[in-house]
């Protein structure tokens, strides 16, 4: 029994300071009377503990509190982090879909004074193969595109029809090396050939030496191909070689028309479509 009682006297010590008040209180009633020594003892032994019961408690309670406003807070973070993604992206392809209409209306502002029927499309795809510089547009012989149309841009000249089915069509573009344009310089009238070289600037052929071309003039369709309206920029010239002997004076045709960077274009007819087109090498 002394044992037991030196093993859990601290207890029992604990919980006799605890009880007292209970039990004073009990013995007393509800009659309110003076704290005599005994109380004040335990008054002061107790308080410390209470003051650090106390404490643990609340700072578990606060811990766990602070803990589910973490957990609220890294909700409502994640959802407003969701939120804005999604905005950023809503702003992105509004931003897109503005630039898309502006091409849009460009296009056909330029298409306008063009004679004969002009079918919008769009590039949706690019001939991997670099022995034949194509692209693939949105529209084909259910749109109305035929063999032989020109292909252009607000810019300038883009490249011919080749082949069509019933949504899509493929398009030789300027640059490839069977291509062959007639132009004239648009200051001097003067009369050539635009040749595509694989990559690049265009060649300027066919030009007499004796004709008037200088660096920075205007490149134009000519329209006696068969293939271009007349009057459709080509691009500029540059590095031009005017030789001492010779018919022909050479030079680079910087094409007005970034091939690589196509987005939309329009279809026009050709000025003699049933003649066929003037493509070297016809595909």
């Amino acid at each position: 029994m002394l044992s037991l009682f030196k093993r859990y006297r601290r207890f029992l010590f604990v919980s006799v300071l605890l009880l007292y008040p209970l039990i004073a209180f009990l013995v007393s009633g509800r009659r309110g009377r003076e704290p005599n020594f005994i109380d004040r003892a335990v008054i002061a032994v107790t308080s410390p503990l209470q003051s650090g019961l106390n404490y643990v408690i609340d700072g578990v309670v606060g811990t766990v509190h602070h803990y589910v406003d973490l957990r609220d807070v890294q909700a409502e973070n994640d959802a407003l982090r969701l939120e804005n993604m999604q905005l950023r992206a809503a702003v992105q392809l509004l931003g897109e879909t503005r630039a898309e209409n502006e091409r849009l209306k460009q296009l056909l502002v330029y298409a306008e004074p063009l004679p004969g029927p002009k079918i919008p499309a769009r590039v949706v795809g690019v001939n991997p193969v670099a022995k034949l510089l194509s692209v693939r547009i949105s529209s084909g012989e259910r749109q109305g595109v035929l063999q032989g149309m020109s292909v252009v841009t607000p810019d300038g000249i883009v490249g011919q029809v080749i082949r069509t089915t019933g949504g899509y069509a493929d398009v030789a573009l300027v640059t490839d090396s069977q291509s062959r344009v007639a132009v004239r310089v648009q200051r001097s009238r003067a009369r050539g050939t635009a040749a595509g070289m694989g990559n690049g600037p265009l060649k300027l052929e066919n030009m007499l030496r004796t004709e008037d071309v200088e660096n920075g003039d205007l490149i134009i369709t000519s329209g006696t191909d068969g293939v271009y309206p007349p009057g459709l920029v080509v691009g500029r010239v540059a590095n031009l070689m005017k030789k001492e002997h010779g018919m022909f004076q050479t030079a680079d045709i910087l094409p007005a028309v970034d091939t690589t960077k196509l987005e939309e274009v329009l279809v026009v007819a050709s000025p003699y479509l049933d003649s066929g087109p003037m493509v070297e090498g016809t595909r």
